[in-house]
């Protein structure tokens, strides 16, 4: 056993303050020198992460304290992201599950903390914000407790030390009630007693599992994982044995350890540590490293499956390339192949058309994520409505996945949310009343998901709060209608009016405002009827040398609805596409052209009459 190193996962819902955490442990353990400005968040990395406040990809960092390492990894807490979390659960012998001191274990905290009892891992409860207003950590320790029944913890996983703390003010303490002068040096010393050091032989032959990816222009593509056994050095010749069973040799360039947040070379890595390994041209998430040809691979758990899966198509509309750069499908799809080699829970497919893609992922706000940062890289894309993955049972049944859906909700509004609830094919299964509120806890197929949570923020004025965690395939449910709308279409090409949109305005909503590119089949606002209503934002006025009664009156428009991706993506239709591009999003039709649209909508309908 390598006993002065540590390795520790922190786990949490979103938004529990796992993060906040971690900078505080930084600082104790003298990454930042004293007259160093401190970054907040900074593990988050991605700009993205910075702006939602909540963690997409799992990173590492390492602490210097009492003269042990301890490695650090900070997981992402939404469900969508649970393929970072369960590869790096391999990595660590040891979880800190960070609980909000109001709010409980909720539906995260149960699929990671069930993620890392299953793998044996020893558990140190962290009840954080004690300092919140509300705030009841006896209550919390309870359903804690609860939590690890349920959850089949074994005896000593079930006798996890507690911790109090507020990360936000930087203390930690191990009783209500005690003084708070020793900052976070009672959980690094619970750590310390607690967390066992990594199992791990120095003098066996080198051997590591790859469970997460880095990228340098130096040096390449590097592995990152946790050294099982053995060491490794630069100048070794070491054999990668790749998923199909090829066993490739290369010799090493570089090792790196974490130090902070940085990474340094060092010249050797030693069992038991987390270290970044380059010298191989491929590599994937999963695969094993060693000093042999002769050796098995170690084994990897399987992700659970996806459930939801999108198109991505080339943007073929009138203002492809306006705005980015890389816009045709051999761009799109080296980047979604490339996406996948970092992103093990995604799954991208070529279709019979060799302009879109089918990208199946955990959840929609998985794939907007990358849909995001694909615009901000210069990627022009169209992106399909999201679509549950079906399956068939023996019998010939046709399945669909539901999930289980906790939501807290006011008490004004909980006869709202169940109408919703009941439109979506939600069965209650749970339902307690509260001082501040109801919880409600309910099945619901995957579909019904698409779209909740805007809907939520509307009927309880952004009061609502929803988690969900995958359940199982069950019988399909029937038709679920989410959207009672209809739209309105562009028939023309050209600049939008704002003569013309005064009219258009008193048809429904509007999606764009005047001197906008505007092109036919283009979503222009949404048309309170169910149908799709086409419309001329593009119509100017028409003038004469007479003077009318009209002129000098100024034309009020109602600002334009701007939609964020994640809302448009859960707005389309199924004959609908987002088109994004680096500085636009617009909503269209798949088929452009009125007429040929008309067409495949009868066919359509004739096509379902004959089944």
């Amino acid at each position: 056993m390598n006993s002065n190193i540590r390795n520790i996962g922190i786990i949490a819902h979103v938004d529990h303050g796992k993060t906040t955490l971690v900078d505080k442990l930084l600082r104790e353990g003298g990454v930042y020198r004293a007259n160093q400005a401190m970054e907040e968040r900074a593990m988050d990395s991605m700009d993205l992460e910075k702006e939602k406040g909540i963690t997409i990809k799992a990173k590492n960092a390492s602490v210097h304290w009492g003269g042990h390492t301890i490695n650090i990894v900070d997981t992402p807490g939404h469900a969508d992201f649970g393929g970072e979390v369960e590869r790096i659960l391999g990595m660590v012998d040891g979880v800190l599950l960070l609980v909000d001191a109001f709010d409980g274990p909720q539906a995260q905290t149960r699929f990671v903390l069930k993620k890392a009892l299953s793998h044996g891992l020893k558990v140190i409860v962290v009840i954080n914000k004690i300092d919140r207003e509300h705030a009841d950590p006896h209550k919390m320790h309870d359903k804690v407790l609860e939590l690890l029944l349920e959850l089949n913890a074994t005896e000593e996983q079930f006798n996890a030390p507690f911790i109090y703390a507020s990360a936000r003010n930087g203390y930690a303490v191990l009783k209500i009630g005690d003084p708070i002068t020793n900052g976070m040096t009672p959980l690094f010393e619970t750590i310390l007693k607690h967390i066992p050091a990594p199992t791990a032989d120095i003098k066996a032959p080198f051997q590591m599992l790859i469970s997460n990816l880095d990228w340098s222009d130096y040096v390449g593509r590097i592995a990152i994982g946790k050294i099982t056994g053995g060491t490794v050095k630069i100048g070794d010749s070491i054999v990668c044995i790749h998923k199909d069973g090829k066993r490739e040799r290369a010799a090493v360039t570089k090792v790196w350890e974490f130090s902070g947040l940085k990474s340094g070379e060092i010249v050797n890595g030693e069992a038991g540590n987390i270290v970044g390994i380059s010298g191989f041209e491929e590599l994937a998430i999963g695969e094993t490293l060693c000093d042999s040809e002769e050796r098995e691979p170690v084994p990897w758990t399987e992700l659970d499956p996806p459930t939801i899966q999108m198109q991505f198509a080339v943007n073929d509309g009138p203002l492809a390339g306006k705005d980015g750069k890389f816009v045709t499908a051999r761009h799109i799809r080296e980047r979604l192949y490339k996406e996948v080699r970092t992103n093990i829970s995604l799954i991208v497919q070529d279709t019979e058309a060799a302009y879109i893609f089918l990208v199946s992922a955990r959840g929609e706000m998985q794939i907007a994520v990358l849909v995001e940062q694909m615009r901000r890289e210069g990627y022009e894309v169209l992106v399909s409505r999201p679509e549950v993955i079906l399956k068939k049972d023996p019998s010939g049944r046709t399945l669909e996945p539901f999930e289980t859906l906790w939501a807290e909700v006011p008490n004004e509004c909980l006869g709202d949310v169940m109408q919703n609830l009941a439109g979506r094919k939600a069965q209650i299964t749970n339902m307690q009343h509260h001082a501040h509120g109801v919880s409600l806890e309910c099945t619901i197929p995957t579909r019904g998901l698409i779209g909740l949570e805007t809907d939520l923020v509307n009927l309880t004025n952004g009061r609502g709060v929803i988690s969900h965690m995958f359940k199982s395939y069950e019988s399909f449910s029937g038709e679920i209608t989410t959207r009672l709308t209809g739209t309105l279409v562009s028939m023309e090409t050209g600049i939008a009016t704002a003569w013309a949109l005064n009219n258009i305005q008193e048809r429904g909503r509007l999606f764009v405002g005047p001197q906008e590119e505007v092109y036919a089949g283009m979503i222009v606002g949404e048309n309170p009827r169910a149908e799709d209503m086409p419309v001329n934002p593009t119509k100017t006025k028409h003038l004469t040398n007479m003077r009318s009664q009209g002129d000098g009156k100024g034309i009020q428009l109602e600002p334009a609805l701007k939609m964020s991706l994640e809302r448009a993506l859960e707005y389309i239709a199924t004959d609908e596409y987002v088109e994004a591009t680096p500085k636009n999003l617009r909503l269209r039709k798949r088929i452009l052209n009125a007429t040929q649209r008309k067409r495949a909508a009868q066919s359509q309908q004739s096509a379902e009459v004959v089944v």
